[in-house]
């Protein structure tokens, strides 16, 4: 029970509080991996067949050419059958529109002849009546050809939807990520794939992250703190910084420092926090 000369117990404390004045020692140094400023998963929004998956590209920066492409071919020749419809119907729309302003030339005039004869005594009741008819039937015609505008339209506004639906489903079958490196491949040219089947990883590398998490202490006053990374003075400040615990690192608080892009990432570097008058 007893080493070196002390009792086991005591022992024990002194290494408590050599750890804990070695903590408070050293406690404004972290060390975070350097990792791209955002990786994103791309996950499909159809189903279908892969019959395009672009290996080549992988640790590249992408262009707007697609490196997945997810089958459209059913997709496209709708599309076109649509689009000539929406062409046909439209036409219709016009042919009608002009049958209807001339109708309504016909009526008014049809109008006018039949208010001139209707208290004209010199006028049988037949001749009146064939004037009302003739009136009449004009105007049906003119409503009948107003429905069947009112019908061409709705047709129209349903082929527009699904003009919409087909281009945005060619749309999300051409995967691109237009200045981004594509970071990892999850499917392979014939693979079939579902909603919501991962895709792919791209990362921005434009700029680099570090993630930290702080000490209760260096939270104060962190935007007057000086960074130093790997012992080199820097500009950088804290850019993002929660001020609640994390959930795993208990009474940490983690930040992140946004740096330029170094020519490896994944690297592990040390990051200090220190007062303006410290050297």
């Amino acid at each position: 029970n007893f080493i070196i000369g002390y009792p086991k117990g005591c022992f024990m404390k002194l290494l408590i509080i050599l750890f804990l004045s070695v903590s408070v020692l050293f406690s404004n140094e972290y060390y975070s991996k350097v990792a791209p400023y955002e990786i994103r998963e791309l996950s499909s929004n159809v189903s279908g067949i892969v019959v395009f998956s672009d290996e080549d590209m992988l640790g590249k920066v992408l262009s707007s050419k697609p490196f997945i492409q997810v089958d459209n071919e059913l997709d496209v020749q709708e599309l076109a059958d649509v689009e000539k419809k929406i062409i046909i119907l439209n036409d219709s729309v016009t042919i009608n529109r002009n049958i209807l302003s001339n109708l309504k030339k016909i009526i008014e005039k049809k109008k006018q002849n039949y208010e001139a004869i209707k208290n004209l005594k010199v006028k049988s009741k037949v001749q009146k009546d064939t004037e009302f008819y003739a009136l009449v039937s004009s105007q049906n015609l003119m409503l009948s050809t107003q429905k069947e505008i009112n019908s061409l339209n709705a047709q129209i506004a349903d082929l527009q939807l699904r003009d919409a639906q087909l281009n945005k489903s060619i749309n999300d079958k051409s995967i691109s990520a237009k200045g981004l490196t594509l970071y990892s491949l999850a499917v392979k040219e014939g693979q079939v794939v579902n909603i919501a089947t991962p895709l792919a990883k791209v990362a921005d590398v434009s700029k680099a992250l570090l993630t930290i998490y702080l000490d209760a202490k260096d939270v104060t006053n962190i935007k007057d703190k000086i960074i130093y990374i790997n012992g080199k003075k820097t500009e950088y400040k804290i850019s993002r910084l929660l001020h609640i615990a994390d959930s795993k690192s208990i009474s940490k608080y983690e930040a992140q420092i946004i740096i330029k892009p170094p020519k490896i990432f994944s690297q592990l570097v040390k990051i200090e926090l220190k007062n303006k008058d410290e050297k």
